[in-house]
């Protein structure tokens, strides 16, 4: 429902509506939230010490499938005393055409609210998010989902999580700050409408937290004098790795520990108003339990909320955490076996649950090509609900991002955001260096409904559609040319530090310079590429045969036997020597 287009009379109807039923489900038990909602996220946390090189990672996996996809540049910039900043509602569930984007956010994504602004913003780059400044704070979301009474839909909170992250990135030069501004804001001017439960994992070269926020319900408004939003913020221990795939990560918290707890004043006095949690139980209070439970464990879900599981299992095989452990029990951050490379969160974000109780190779689900993208969502099927599994590399991702906070490299030249476009199995990660002045054109334009060979993201679709047709046999040359391109650009980047760094010394200008030619001719070389790869799975697949274009020869793909029998007796297919009985 459009809540911009209602009429005042309309509009005091839905809060009455809305009232009447918060009324009356606080008289009831919370209900558990189960993480099967169409837009979805994951997020890789790795604390300093928990890396081979001693950067502070996170991911983001944009998983969508209708979302806006572009991403920008947003500069530096002084501001003169006095100066006012616009907040606007940003709907992270929409894409329009680029040619009416801003100005439909400027027609109806205006709210009421301008806050000061600060002498001096920070450069940044966004995508549906912000993601990282030139002072190597770096964000990475996940929706959580929250208590349904919680949820706040009308366009009364100024503040959405995009908002929230652009702001945060604009005016911290810490996680920490972060944290603050962020929670501070919510709190004076209302969190929620497009958003209800989400998690950011906020990082910067020396510490990670993961923030997680929700609406106080649809009455907050803010003559209340309530706070307008209720957050926690949990510090991941340096060396140490955690997760987030739309499930609420904070347990139990202390706040007598603020070097690793920071929280709205309400975190507990909500929770009690609104029944989520009773202190004459005598348990303690738990931020997750309360506000965002969720019910099952991978095995339960079949692997639908396996990719908690599945990631603390990868970087912690030594514990043996249970698939059957409830996602409520699983541990906030595990210690990893070994330490963490850029290179392996890639490997990390492209997982599918290969050599697992819910790998889907040899599945009729996955068909003859071993194939893991079909039927990846939930479904009915006469009168009954299935569940399926959902991977960590999601077929709808939109792009997918692994930031690095170098520390010991001045903002500009140590902060790096890795993004690939689409689908992680079938994309490649290029780098993009915080001392970039601007982005490519061909970043900044396409979306779903338009097939766009200016678009960067296009190419990877491209090779993706290919890739689908005949998976098993053209994931082998993704990979290939995966391995060459990344590996390409991780050999490069010592040295266009030091380069980056020389050039600093003489002209911080000049430096910028030389990083944006860099980042935007290397991601040009992989955008080219791609499209060269789409080209040739095209034809090396041509109408499900293999085409060998050196030799010039054509042979038939292999099926495997099971398939084959499955057809077999499926189709009631007849061999020759029964016929001719």
């Amino acid at each position: 429902m459009n809540f911009k287009k209602l009429t005042g009379f309309g509009f005091l109807i839905i809060l009455l509506i809305a009232g009447s039923i918060f009324l009356l489900q606080k008289k009831t038990e919370p209900e558990p939230f189960l993480a099967d909602s169409p837009e979805g996220c994951t997020v890789i946390i790795v604390g300093k010490d928990a890396s081979t090189d001693g950067s502070v990672m996170t991911t983001h996996t944009c998983d969508c499938g209708i979302c806006d996809w572009t991403w920008g540049h947003v500069p530096a910039a002084d501001h003169s005393p006095g100066s006012m900043r616009k907040i606007w509602h940003i709907h992270q569930y929409k894409t329009w055409p680029e040619a009416q984007k801003w100005d439909i956010y400027q027609k109806y994504g205006a709210t009421d609210i301008e806050i000061p602004q600060v002498a001096h913003t920070y450069g940044y780059h966004h995508g549906e998010f912000g993601y990282m400044n030139d002072k190597q704070v770096a964000i990475g979301e996940s929706t959580i989902g929250s208590q349904e009474r919680l949820v706040n839909p009308t366009p009364t909170p100024a503040f959405d999580i995009t908002m929230l992250t652009l702001i945060a990135l604009e005016r911290a030069s810490t996680a920490r700050e972060a944290i603050k501004i962020m929670g501070s804001l919510s709190e004076k001017h209302g969190y929620g409408y497009y958003d209800d439960g989400e998690m950011l994992a906020v990082a910067d070269p020396n510490e990670v937290w993961i923030f997680e926020i929700h609406p106080v319900g649809p009455l907050w408004t803010p003559k209340s004098g309530k706070p307008g939003a209720v957050w926690c913020a949990q510090r991941v221990p340096d060396d140490h790795v955690s997760v987030c795939p739309n499930s609420s990560r904070i347990g139990e918290i202390d706040l007598d520990n603020p070097d690793y707890f920071m929280a709205s004043p309400n975190v507990i006095s909500l929770a009690v108003d609104n029944g989520f949690y009773d202190p004459s139980s005598g348990e303690p209070f738990n931020w997750k339990k309360a506000y965002s439970p969720t019910d099952g464990s991978a095995k339960s879900t079949t692997g639908w909320i396996a990719r908690t599981w599945r990631l603390l299992d990868l970087v912690a095989t030594s514990q043996k955490i249970d698939p059957d452990t409830p996602e409520m029990e699983l541990p906030f951050s595990v210690k990893p076996d070994n330490k963490l490379s850029v290179e392996d969160v890639i490997r990390l974000t492209r997982d599918k649950y290969e050599d697992s109780h819910f790998d889907l190779r040899g599945t009729l689900q996955a068909g003859p090509f071993s194939n893991p993208n079909y039927r990846t969502r939930p479904f009915e099927f006469e009168g009954k609900r299935y569940l399926t599994k959902r991977f960590i590399s999601d077929n709808r991702a939109e792009y997918v991002t692994v930031t690095q906070s170098r520390g010991w490299l001045p903002g500009h030249i140590g902060g790096i955001i890795w993004l690939a476009w689409g689908a992680q199995d079938t994309s490649c990660y290029v780098p993009l260096y915080m001392g970039m002045d601007d982005l490519p054109e061909s970043f900044k334009i396409g979306d779903h409904w338009k097939f766009d060979r200016e678009s960067a993201r296009w190419a990877f679709d491209y090779v993706d559609f290919h890739t689908q047709v005949a998976y098993s046999y053209a994931i082998q040359d993704v990979r290939k040319a995966q391995e060459k391109w990344e590996k390409k650009a991780m050999d490069m980047i010592p040295d266009i530090d030091k380069k980056a760094i020389t050039l600093s010394e003489k002209d911080p200008m000049e430096a910028k310079a030389f990083l944006t030619e860099f980042c935007s001719d290397f991601a040009g070389k992989v955008i080219q590429a791609w499209w060269t790869l789409g080209d040739d799975l095209l034809v090396k697949y041509n109408h499900l045969w293999h085409y060998d274009v050196e030799n010039r020869t054509k042979e038939q793909l292999t099926y495997p036997d099971w398939w084959i029998r499955a057809i077999i007796e499926h189709d009631g297919l007849k061999s020759q020597e029964e016929i001719k009985k």
